[in-house]
């Protein structure tokens, strides 16, 4: 009789072991993978003419134009090539963030040797 009351109450562990695997798959590797699609969408929405990108294929080029769907880059002077918002891996640089060059470049300086020439 103390045997059957015993083994009565042990339903609630395996349920509770269930939904305790479910909780950690949930944070460890659906969540993370959201996360990781909404950045890739907020990059692939703002890219615009100028900005310097890598597919997903390692092209690297310049945007030349965009639509809805699709991303027109140039991967060599004049050489134009047509592909899908999704096939854009990472933006390098956009036309906004690139640092205009300095119009002089800065004085060679004069490095003096520390060992001095033998004199005859």
């Amino acid at each position: 009789m103390l045997a059957a009351q015993a083994s009565g109450g042990g339903g609630f562990l395996p349920l509770l072991m269930i939904v305790l695997l479910f909780g950690v798959m949930y944070f460890m590797m659906i969540r993370p993978q959201q996360k990781r699609r909404r950045e890739a969408q907020q990059m692939q929405s703002t890219l615009g003419a100028g900005s310097e990108v890598v597919t997903i294929g390692g092209l690297h080029a310049t945007v030349v134009d965009t639509d809805s769907e699709t991303v027109t880059l140039e991967a060599a002077p004049g050489v134009h090539l047509r592909y899908a918002r999704q096939a854009v891996a990472r933006v390098i640089s956009n036309k906004a963030e690139t640092v205009p060059e300095p119009a002089e470049p800065p004085a060679a300086e004069t490095i003096k040797s520390p060992v001095e020439p033998a004199k005859d």
